[in-house]
């Protein structure tokens, strides 16, 4: 009896050890575009830090920044195929295959950058994602941000008239090509890391682009004109396959979804705190930057808003959102 007692107690924590090393070894991929030192990428990987700590060690989470596993387009592919586990990705990117995104990307939606941390984080923000699983095959789990869009020029910008025609650098998703298109602009798909040399070399004329990246990747260098026009704002959105989310445990989910809200919106009061500095970093230089609001774009808003409410059935309630929280 004492044996087969002993045998039992073996055999139970063989398993316990063999279960155990299978947690431990047990690794999700978390995939993004931006470059280690990015505030999003410092995101990723402290979600990555908490999960592994809070689940004792039964999750981990190894972070490819930098478009390691390919552009934004391929790694959603590869969450809806549940070959990549989670990824953290613009919001631009999902609208390209759910429209009704492209709401969060209304012109002077956020009057500000703490005014666009509100609308992220109010209830509308959030219903906006309950769809993904059934039209992307992801799971949204959060939002987070990056700073207000800003428009810089090789040449001098003194009005909306002087982009027309320019060529002009842009992230690859309709919402922003169809206000640049209302701009007689000639808006430029690029990828992030050309941008620098395509506006050192006259490539492009122009670029979209917020404050932090046009400091820290040092765009400036090859501008006449910084307007600061605060134009729109462009969002994070945490996403896992929904085929890997499908085979988690409830108390699992609920881990992961609350640990990577947390460090996604954290990023919000992140680029609020930061964002002026880097805004006074450029106002320093030795270039034109010219402060300017809705009223320099005239008429190209209210077309604009024409256009999406039809593509966008949400367009009307994170605009009622927006309005509320000012």
């Amino acid at each position: 009896m004492a044996y087969l007692k002993s045998l039992k107690t073996a055999v139970a924590t063989a398993a316990a050890c063999c279960f155990a090393l299978g947690a431990q070894a047990a690794e999700f991929r978390l995939g993004l575009l931006t470059p280690p030192p990015h505030i999003w990428t410092k995101a990723a990987e402290a979600f990555a830090d908490e999960l592994n700590k809070a689940s004792d060690g039964a999750h981990s989470v190894q972070v490819f920044p930098a478009r390691q596993l390919g552009n934004e387009a391929q790694m959603l592919q590869q969450l809806q195929t549940g070959a990549l586990d989670m990824a953290f990705l613009t919001v631009a990117e999902v609208s390209n295959r759910v429209p009704d995104l492209g709401a969060f990307y209304a012109p002077y939606l956020a009057a500000d950058i703490d005014h666009a941390g509100r609308i992220l984080r109010s209830d509308i923000a959030r219903q906006m994602l309950e769809p993904l699983p059934a039209k992307a095959g992801v799971v949204g789990l959060g939002l987070g941000m990056a700073g207000l869009r800003q428009i810089v020029s090789r040449e001098e910008v003194n009005s909306a008239e002087d982009l027309s025609g320019l060529k002009l650098r842009i992230t690859p998703f309709a919402p922003i090509f169809d206000f640049y298109e209302g701009l007689n602009a000639a808006p430029t798909p690029m990828p992030l890391p050309s941008v620098y040399d395509a506006l050192a070399n006259g490539q492009v004329d122009a670029i979209d682009m917020d404050a932090e990246l046009i400091w820290v990747l040092k765009y400036h260098e090859h501008a006449k004109t910084i307007v600061q026009s605060d134009h729109m704002m462009f969002p994070v959105v945490g996403l896992v396959s929904a085929r890997v989310w499908k085979d988690l445990d409830e108390e699992d989910r609920e881990l992961i979804a609350e640990l990577m809200a947390k460090h996604l919106d954290s990023t919000i009061d992140t680029y609020a705190a930061k964002e002026p500095e880097w805004l006074d970093n450029l106002k320093a230089l030795d270039l034109t930057m010219t402060k300017v609001g809705p009223e320099f774009f005239a008429g190209v808003i209210a077309e604009w808003d024409k256009k999406w409410a039809a593509e966008a059935p949400s367009l009307p309630a994170i605009r009622a959102a927006a309005e509320a929280t000012r």
